[in-house]
């Protein structure tokens, strides 16, 4: 059983046990504090795997508060009206989370856009419902007829809830969906350059997440009875973050226990030692963010993790017999999980006439201010070509790249891919239309597993399940090829941060191959590799524009891997081409020569 499912099963144990030992005023402390910690998860949802630092999660909170309690106060009564009024609220804070996300998820919009809008949501949210006067009891609050129901009746419903919202949500990020949320997390732009639409998703997780604090919200105005602006504001947005980090952002256990934990002791200490109190969580907070920046379960984690393995090591060798047959009985899993299918490239992509070329390049300019990058680049390339593009250190060999991967980097010129324009589309329509690229530096998800990343590359063409985990891979053949060439299929569950500079460039390769792709942008695919690594990946290339026909740019600097596999040699020099032919007669050009062994060349 994973550690997460421990600590969730260890969760609803306790919660069953607790009203044994707890009296009334434990229970209803805890009561609010689940409410209270429902909103936490969906902070770690959208912070600790998504990376979206949001303060407005207080403000959807509120919504649920205060749409309860207006209809309650004014309009409704009875149980199955105000079932309706809760699902309103939640369908509410859906719609603002949307239009939250739509505002703050653009295409190349900043993170910190996200957090500067929901730093003012609470702020709004806070002031609509000061300036409503009595309508919406202002700063005195407004209270609402109480439900008949106990305080324990109340504890089994926060908790009930609560441990629902984790379990739904741990099913969620442990799910093939869920990596990818990971992914977004550690790099949103490979992720675009792999096809998928991160901000859709974005805007589809603030929704459910403002659904869920909503839902919180509502049942916690029918526990306390009374709807109360501070509910929503920045101050409890902010509470929120704080439970998040202290508990460990991105383990959903974190933020239930740093909420609950924080809640219960300051009802406790609080009434005593107010101040001191509220100095003492604040000091704590800046002591974990300075020397426990995961927080304290990954903290714990870690030490409960290294005590079983001394505690092992000590058994001797009846433990160590033990542990070879775990390691046995562990063999199957990984072999299983790296069972793939090979499938024909190429399927999905748009294909071009034959003979006609897949991509062609027609005076494409490039300029950064008064910098002129590129200027009148001219270039075709047809299936089964691997074009060599050489050219010193600032010739605008990797600026070319771009343009043609992101129809929004040239200045000006056409780009055409299988006979389209890709002029205005990001990079994750052109890889729709059949482009992939491989960057210059290995750019992979470190956080992520060899066959995670392969995972979220191949959810391009293959459906996602979200809610539960793929045990096994199809992967097209060329990917295929590369994986078992470049040994990483013995790497499966091996981190990619743990990898080395070699494996991480054959698992990016592997990933853009899984993509299917018709034009193969490669920047510099064997920098850093061995001799043996350099043949192997060389020998894969060459197999890629033979057999499954696809067209290759490839950027390099070793002229002699250059002349192995490529067709064609174009010469890059000043932003311009200066030779575009068969790679013989380029390879033995004087422009060659004087280019890279001295004496420049003027275009």
């Amino acid at each position: 059983m994973p550690s997460s499912a421990r600590y969730f099963v260890l969760l609803a144990v306790l919660l069953a046990a607790s009203p044994l030992v707890l009296g009334e005023y434990a229970q209803q402390i805890l009561s609010q504090a689940f409410f209270f910690a429902i909103a936490a998860v969906t902070v770690d949802l959208l912070w600790g795997y998504t990376g979206i630092l949001t303060f407005g999660q207080s403000a959807f909170f509120g919504v649920g508060v205060y749409t309860v309690a207006i209809a309650l106060a004014y309009y409704v009564e009875g149980t199955l009206a105000t079932a309706a009024v809760v699902l309103g609220a939640m369908a509410a804070a859906a719609l603002i989370g949307a239009a939250v996300g739509w505002l703050s998820f653009f295409d190349r919009a900043s993170p910190i856009y996200v957090a500067i809008v929901t730093l003012a949501l609470p702020v709004v949210f806070t002031q609509v419902i000061l300036s409503g006067g009595a309508y919406t009891g202002s700063s005195s609050g407004l209270p609402i007829p109480p439900p008949a129901i106990s305080i324990m009746q109340w504890y089994w419903i926060s908790g009930g809830l609560l441990l629902l919202v984790a379990m739904v949500s741990y099913v969620f990020v442990s799910s093939d969906a869920g990596r990818i949320l990971v992914a977004i997390r550690e790099n949103e732009e490979r992720c675009r350059y792999l096809g998928l639409r991160t901000s859709g998703l974005k805007i589809r997780l603030m929704a459910a997440c403002s659904a869920v604090a909503a839902l919180a919200g509502a049942c916690y105005v029918l526990f306390g009875s009374v709807a109360a602006h501070s509910y929503g504001d920045f101050v409890f947005g902010t509470e929120l973050v704080v439970w998040t980090a202290l508990g460990g952002r991105g383990t959903l256990v974190g933020p239930i226990l740093g909420t609950v934990g924080v809640n219960y002791v300051s009802a406790v200490l609080g009434g005593n030692l107010p101040f001191v109190w509220l100095l003492f969580v604040g000091f704590a907070f800046v002591l974990i963010v300075v020397y426990l920046p995961q927080g304290l379960v990954p903290a714990l984690g870690s030490v409960l993790s290294r005590v079983t393995r001394a505690a092992v090591s000590r058994e001797g060798g009846r433990g160590a017999v033990a542990g070879a047959g775990r390691a046995r009985a562990a063999t199957p899993q990984v072999r299983a999980a790296a069972s793939m299918r090979a499938t024909r490239p190429g399927e999905a992509t748009p294909g071009a006439e034959p003979g006609a070329p897949v991509l062609e390049l027609r005076q494409v300019s490039k300029r950064y201010g008064s910098l002129q990058v590129l200027e009148g680049v001219n270039v075709q390339a047809r299936r089964g070509e691997v074009v060599g593009i050489v050219g010193p250190n600032g010739a605008g060999k990797t600026t070319l790249l771009r343009c043609i991967a992101d129809g929004r980097e040239r200045s000006s010129g056409d780009i055409l891919v299988n006979g389209r324009h890709i002029a205005g589309l990001p990079p994750q329509a052109c890889v729709a239309l059949g482009v992939s690229r491989k960057f210059q530096t290995p750019n992979v998800f470190d956080a992520l597993s060899v066959l995670d990343c392969l995972r979220v590359a191949r959810s391009y063409r293959a459906p996602t399940s979200w809610w539960r985990r793929s045990h096994t891979l199809e992967l097209p053949e060329p990917a295929l090829r590369t994986v078992q060439v470049s040994g990483l299929l013995s790497l499966l569950d091996e981190p990619a941060a743990h990898l080395s500079h070699g494996a991480k460039q054959a698992l990016e390769l592997a990933m853009v191959l899984a993509l299917e792709p018709a034009v193969l942008l490669l920047d510099e695919p064997t920098a850093g590799l061995t001799r043996e690594e350099r043949a192997a990946i060389g020998g894969v290339l060459t197999e890629l524009a033979q057999s499954h026909r696809l067209c290759i740019l490839l950027i390099e600097h070793d002229l002699d891997f250059v002349r192995e596999i490529s067709t064609r040699l174009v010469v890059l020099h000043m932003g311009r081409v200066l030779v575009d032919g068969p790679l013989p007669e380029a390879a033995e050009s004087e422009v060659i020569r004087t280019i890279y062994v001295g004496g420049g060349a003027r275009p």
